[in-house]
């Protein structure tokens, strides 16, 4: 795919978080995309190169006929405390990114990335880490030629909006950061910066389904 001269072009969802921001300010710098979409609830400062959709998770329909590009990226995500209860948090990060899939197949979309969660898994007793696990079991089962899961740890970074609790966290982490050695590998935090750039390397580079665990992503 990257041999290709054709300019490629990508539909992001997410585009004013964390990962997101360094996702569509490096595509819109990418020589390789020639149009890049950033389907945003509200318009903000993302970069001018950027076409930004707004689109209401309330009314999905709407925006169905605009999930159309050579890549989707997804990196909606959201926590708890923020979505106010345990049903909504599962309306973004499971059902939401499962939509946006169904649309981007229906759309003849072959390839899409997403972000999920080291320790993912359908089975998991963590209520987080089962939704994310859930959510990575439907989009398998959505027939893209390409599905790129990213499990990154905890990500670093500056939010938009602060989470106080992931906060304190990067600072433990980075603490015992050292002693993260074998298959505490994988627990290693990740950059969102580096996230973003694995992301889109990957992406253009490999076919199939695969899952990227946090050492992955920081070897690049």
């Amino acid at each position: 795919m990257t041999g290709s001269l054709t300019k490629k072009s990508a539909v992001v969802f997410g585009g004013s978080g964390l990962t997101g921001r360094f996702l569509t300010e490096m595509l819109a710098n990418d020589s390789r995309f020639g149009e890049v979409t950033a389907m945003v609830r509200h318009k903000t400062n993302l970069n001018e190169k950027l076409t930004q959709l707004e689109f209401n998770p309330d009314n999905f329909p709407a925006v169905y006929d605009e999930i159309k590009a050579d890549f989707i990226f997804c990196c909606l995500g959201t926590t708890i405390k923020q979505a106010g209860s345990k049903e909504n948090f599962r309306k973004v990060d499971l059902y939401l990114v499962d939509e946006i899939a169904k649309a981007a197949r229906q759309n003849n979309v072959t390839s899409f990335t997403v972000i999920s969660s080291v320790g993912a898994s359908p089975d998991s007793g963590n209520f987080y880490l089962r939704t994310k696990g859930e959510m990575e079991a439907r989009l398998m089962k959505n027939g893209f030629e390409d599905l790129h899961i990213m499990r990154p740890s905890m990500l670093l970074g500056i939010r938009p909006h602060s989470r106080p609790l992931e906060d304190a966290g990067k600072i433990l982490i980075k603490i015992f950061e050292p002693l993260m050695i074998g298959k505490l590998k994988k627990y290693k935090p990740v950059h969102a910066a580096d996230l973003a750039r694995f992301m889109i390397e990957s992406t253009l580079s490999k076919q199939g389904i695969n899952i990227y665990e946090s050492d992955t992503i920081l070897k690049g």
